[in-house]
């Protein structure tokens, strides 16, 4: 298998360039520490968006489903269209709570909804499970890296992790947000430049369908068994709705009208991109029948398919896909660790300028941490079953009662630490008894967690100061934000913002473009050109866009000035 050369090298040194350059830029603009943490409740939804998606699927996407998809076709994508029901379920029953909460962390509530020690045991657990959550997204990238390359995965995970970890220091929310466009437009236009090369190579789709008919059926192969589907729609539906990012994204703009739009565009952009994500993985059974690691079918296929200069490129979309997720995860743990943690325990009158430091601070300690756990993930039996038992211990009965608890008013302090021993006692119990399969005993801790946070609202032995306090949190949660309550607009930060993503444009397009040149005799060149020219063509617009809108909120400034002196 070959490796990449030169000109790619090149490729992923500029995109790197272009990465770090935006963080540098947006950190100027972070003055507060609910700038850093909540992007000062004023990102575009659209933006928001993307960012939802994007902190979503890291190169797990193209390690661990790639493997499935090469396995068994389709169903890889009845898998993953999982992530669309936590999406819809949001908009009509989270985003308008979320928002309205008022919280800089997700966990910030807690302390409201139930006591302060539940927070803290939380926000502890919750810490933990984010690292090793997080090894296994680095552990995937590695393995990207590793197979793409001459370095060893030690190697790879060490290069991969320092990089993330400088990347996300300086620039907060708004330079994850920022970038995560910026990495999505980079991987979309990359991926799309694969995917007719795939068909092209394997003969057209009536020829992939001949050669492997059992891969264009849904339910193929023991993950597309009704039992197993059920349980993994259902824990995916846990597992996101209480993902911290996925929290902090319904939290972080204007008001709930913006939070369910976001949410709603976010479920359009799970349903949509994983088709074409996947698609190569699956036509690598006809292209690359006998591959030995089935994790490497994606990888394999770009080698064998990409010119130099172009594979640099799509190496660099696979690090901005797992780079969006690593930027959120840290944000948003570093926020709970300065807020949740250091704050409320050991520096309440903390200064912004403190916070920010410390929220720095905490961003470089999990990124070690991470980056080190991660060299020993391996040992867990590969990226997808090392993450569904990180998620089967820890995910189920940490999430459940942070989920439940913003929507029930019932349930009782107890219950949330009931919950959390109850689950992650079964679920050590059942990975550890091998007759038990991992569709029942993910079911089984999920009905039992239910269970057990549900029978804690029986009781009512609280305080009326309890009462009073939970009866007050939610009529917050029932009342719309006023306008005072919602960020003013600024649009001259908007507009830096829309011209910085014109700027990316047109690097990005600049880069296809060019290292297109040396395969312009291939097809994939002729394509690669393609896509960096539209990118090219995509830009000046976008940039006279920003000045128009600019022209427009100026004409209407002006306007309210005259209206304002002639009633006077």
């Amino acid at each position: 298998m070959q490796t990449l050369q030169s000109l790619d090298y090149w490729a992923i040194a500029i995109y790197m360039l272009l990465m770090a350059g935006i963080g540098l830029f947006l950190g100027k603009f972070v003055k507060n520490i609910s700038d850093y943490f909540k992007g000062g409740n004023a990102i575009p939804w659209v933006s928001g968006a993307i960012s939802n998606f994007m902190t979503k699927f890291s190169t797990f996407i193209f390690v661990a489903y790639a493997g499935i998809a090469y396995q068994h076709g389709f169903v890889a994508l009845t898998l993953i269209w999982s992530t669309v029901l936590p999406a819809l379920v949001g908009v009509a029953i989270f985003a308008k709570r979320w928002r309205r909460a008022g919280v800089l962390t997700p966990l910030e509530y807690l302390e409201t909804r139930f006591n302060a020690p539940v927070r803290q045991v939380f926000s502890w657990m919750g810490v933990f499970f984010k690292i090793l959550d997080n090894m296994v997204r680095l552990y995937a990238l590695g393995l990207f890296v590793k197979a793409a390359t001459s370095l060893s995965l030690e190697t790879s995970i060490l290069v991969c992790g320092i990089i993330v970890a400088l990347y996300t220091v300086v620039g907060g929310l708004w330079a994850v947000v920022v970038t995560d466009v910026v990495q999505f437009i980079i991987l979309i236009v990359a991926t799309l430049i694969l995917v007719p090369l795939t068909i092209q190579a394997a003969g057209g789709l009536p020829k992939m369908m001949e050669t492997i008919p059992e891969h264009f059926t849904w339910f193929n192969g023991p993950k597309g068994m009704p039992l197993y589907l059920m349980v993994y729609y259902l824990m995916i539906l846990v597992k996101y709705s209480g993902n911290w990012t996925f929290i902090q994204r319904f939290y972080s703009v204007r008001d709930e009208r913006a939070s369910q739009k976001q949410g709603m565009l976010t479920a359009v952009f799970f349903f949509l991109f994983p088709i074409i994500f996947l698609f190569p993985s699956i036509a690598a059974k006809a292209l690359i029948p006998n591959l030995e690691n089935p994790e490497m079918a994606y990888v394999s296929v770009c080698l064998k398919l990409l010119p130099e200069g172009i594979m640099g490129l799509m190496v660099a979309a696979m690090f901005a896909a797992t780079m969006s997720v690593l930027s959120g995860e840290y944000n948003v743990t570093a926020g709970v660790l300065t807020r949740d943690i250091y704050q409320r325990l050991f520096n309440p009158k903390a200064a912004d300028k403190e916070m920010l430091w410390v929220g720095r601070l905490m961003t470089v300690v999990l990124g070690s941490l991470i980056t080190i756990g991660a060299l020993y993930v391996g040992g867990f039996g590969g990226a997808f079953e090392a993450n569904k038992l990180f998620t089967g211990l820890f995910a189920i009965p940490m999430t459940l009662p942070l989920v439940l608890g913003i929507v029930l008013k019932k349930p009782q302090p107890w219950g949330a630490f009931a919950t959390l021993i109850v689950g992650m006692g079964l679920g050590l119990i059942l990975n550890a008894m091998p007759q038990v399969s991992w569709e029942w005993a993910t079911f089984i801790e999920i009905v039992a967690c239910v269970l057990v946070f549900l029978l804690s609202g029986i009781t009512s032995v609280q305080t009326d100061a309890y009462r009073l306090r939970v009866e007050a949190f939610f009529r917050r949660l029932n009342t719309p934000l006023t306008e005072a309550e919602k960020p003013q607009e600024n649009p001259a930060f908007m507009q830096v913002m829309n011209r910085l993503y014109a700027v990316a444009l047109t690097v990005t397009g600049a880069l296809f473009l060019v290292m297109s040149l040396p395969s312009l005799a291939e097809t994939s060149g002729r394509v690669a050109c393609g896509a960096g020219l539209l990118c090219l063509l995509l830009a000046p617009l976008m940039w006279y866009r920003t000045r128009n809108l600019s022209e427009d909120r100026d004409l209407k400034s002006a306007a309210k000035v005259q209206s304002d002196f002639k009633s006077k």
